[in-house]
């Protein structure tokens, strides 16, 4: 049980911190994510990479739990609570569909 090791934790300049993760998506979830990168990229006027999409998603999750009443229960995964549970499908599948979702050709 002790075997488990934390990840190296990094304070940024702007007062946060920088934790590396790896995980483990649905390709439909990463589909998501490659379209609200595209929104923050339309409204910033630049450039937003996958990891910018799920900070800002993890930031806007959590802000919006903190803002809740005492007594209300937070769900527990926000983010995959809006993807849909679909039939299985070949992993090579899932991936074709959703680079076509990213590039909005689905």
């Amino acid at each position: 049980m002790n075997d488990r090791v934390t990840p190296p934790m990094q304070a940024t300049p702007d007062g946060e911190a920088q934790l590396a993760l790896v995980v483990h998506l649905p390709w439909e979830d990463v589909a998501r994510l490659g379209q609200e990168a595209g929104r923050m990229a339309a409204q910033l006027q630049r450039p937003v990479t996958l990891d910018e999409a799920v900070s800002h998603r993890l930031r806007s999750d959590s802000r919006g739990a903190h803002a809740k009443p005492a007594g209300a229960q937070p769900s527990a995964m926000p983010a995959a609570a809006s993807v849909s549970s679909l039939p299985s499908r070949p992993p090579s599948e899932q991936a074709r569909q959703a680079i076509d979702r990213i590039n909005g050709t689905a």
